[in-house]
């Protein structure tokens, strides 16, 4: 056990007259030496994350001596834990896929839990040079959170829900010295931890930023996991830049068939200005569109300009979100041929930012119309507000007139033999 333990609120003793270290494992071990040994924190000799982890450790009777099993958790719970996480696999497996391929020279392995800490996924590699911890670590349903395995950056991460680095010494256990890895969350719509990503080597250093690594995957495999849940919502990507649509770098927000914002991403949160504690607020309020303005967009091949009410523009990009995965409009029910609409007539005024929104009421807060009939409502609507125009409904809506003529022609269904 540890001889002294760090008392709450304790100030940590001044660093030596010269706090220069030759190695990073120098640094690390004079701060195990000023935690275990004298109870004073290492503030600054090793991350906040590392002492706040070693001192729940210390609190819960651990010995940083004793011996650690890597033993995998009950045949039933493993099941239980892939059972649950079969959406979290799904939208990890390409990201993974392509992540285990780029580390394949580095002696790393890919490790995703869920968000208790039990392995769901791990690389599947030959046990290399000097690994004797890893391979025992690294399998499916091993239980690697704090509780079990003390301080790693996987059990930091499923403890506080961020991101977390721990190099050598800085594991708590002794037995756990040889590794050094980096974590990132992945979190799902509610903004709760569905997984945690993380790289392991083992008695190496990382020859590159692993954190910022795990962190663009984790981010891109959180994209995928929102999206899969999205159910029936509308979903929004957008970023300041065209090109980084579709990256791990995109904003994405699911919008409900209310016209509230139902999740976001990290990226549109800071692009919205809101904290993930917010609560859902109406699209209007955030993108400018109501829910009819933000529905015609599905129907651009491209992404369109926009400028948010907080002064920001961005690029926007919307497509309807199905049940069997991301779509744009389709047919629903039966529809009359374009040459049934009423004949020419004064057409009404619509503004480019908010097409054929005067005199609508919008029904999707009732029961009944989904997201994708209202869309064809949009349609038709704006096209009898035009007077059966093509031309002038396309430009109203921003998009083409071939695209129109394909939306109509669809829902019109096979002409006659």
């Amino acid at each position: 056990m540890p001889r002294s333990t760090p008392r709450a609120g304790s100030r940590a003793a001044p660093l030596p007259a010269q706090p220069f270290f030759l190695s990073p494992g120098q640094r690390i071990g004079f701060a195990r030496e000023r935690f275990f040994g004298e109870g004073q924190r290492p503030t600054g000799l090793v991350g906040e994350a590392v002492i706040q982890s070693w001192t729940r450790c210390v609190g819960a009777h651990r010995d940083p001596h004793e011996a650690v099993a890597f033993d995998p958790v009950t045949r039933s719970r493993m099941h239980a834990t892939l059972a649950r996480s079969q959406t979290l696999l799904g939208a990890a497996s390409g990201e993974i896929e392509r992540l285990e391929a780029a580390l394949g020279g580095t002696g790393c392995r890919v490790i995703l839990t869920d968000g208790e800490g039990v392995v769901v996924h791990a690389t599947r590699a030959p046990g290399g040079a000097g690994e004797r911890v890893l391979p025992l670590a690294a399998r499916v349903g091993v239980n690697l959170a704090e509780s079990s395995l003390g301080t790693n950056a996987l059990a930091v991460v499923a403890k506080t829900a961020t991101a977390c680095t721990v190099l050598g010494a800085e594991h708590y256990f002794e037995a756990m010295h040889s590794l050094y890895c980096a974590g990132a969350p992945i979190r799902d719509g509610q903004g709760r931890l569905a997984g945690v990503l993380d790289l392991t080597a083992e008695s190496r250093h990382f020859g590159f930023d692993a954190a910022a690594l795990v962190g663009v995957y984790a981010t891109a495999i959180e994209n995928r996991l929102l999206q899969a849940g999205a159910g029936e919502h509308l979903v929004l990507q957008f970023q300041v830049c065209n090109s980084l649509l579709g990256s791990p770098l995109e904003a994405l927000a699911g919008v409900d068939a209310r016209g509230r914002v139902a999740w976001l991403n990290s990226t549109a949160q800071q692009l919205l200005g809101l904290a993930a504690a917010d609560e859902a607020r109406d699209a209007t309020e955030l993108f400018g569109l109501t829910q009819t303005g933000l529905l015609s967009r599905t129907l651009a091949d491209d992404a369109l300009p926009l400028r948010l009410p907080n002064g920001l523009m961005v690029w926007l990009r919307a497509r309807l979100q199905a049940r069997d995965g991301l779509r744009r409009a389709v047919a629903v029910v039966p529809a009359p041929a374009p040459a049934t609409l009423p004949p020419t007539a004064a057409p009404a005024v619509a503004t480019a930012a908010e097409p054929a929104t005067a005199g609508t009421q919008s029904t999707i807060g009732t029961p009944g119309p989904t997201l994708n009939q209202h869309t064809r409502e949009v349609i038709e609507r704006t096209l009898a507000d035009c007077g059966g125009n093509i031309s002038r409904a396309a430009r109203t809506l921003g998009v083409s007139r071939g695209l129109l003529y394909r939306r109509l022609r669809d829902w019109a269904g096979p002409g006659p033999a």
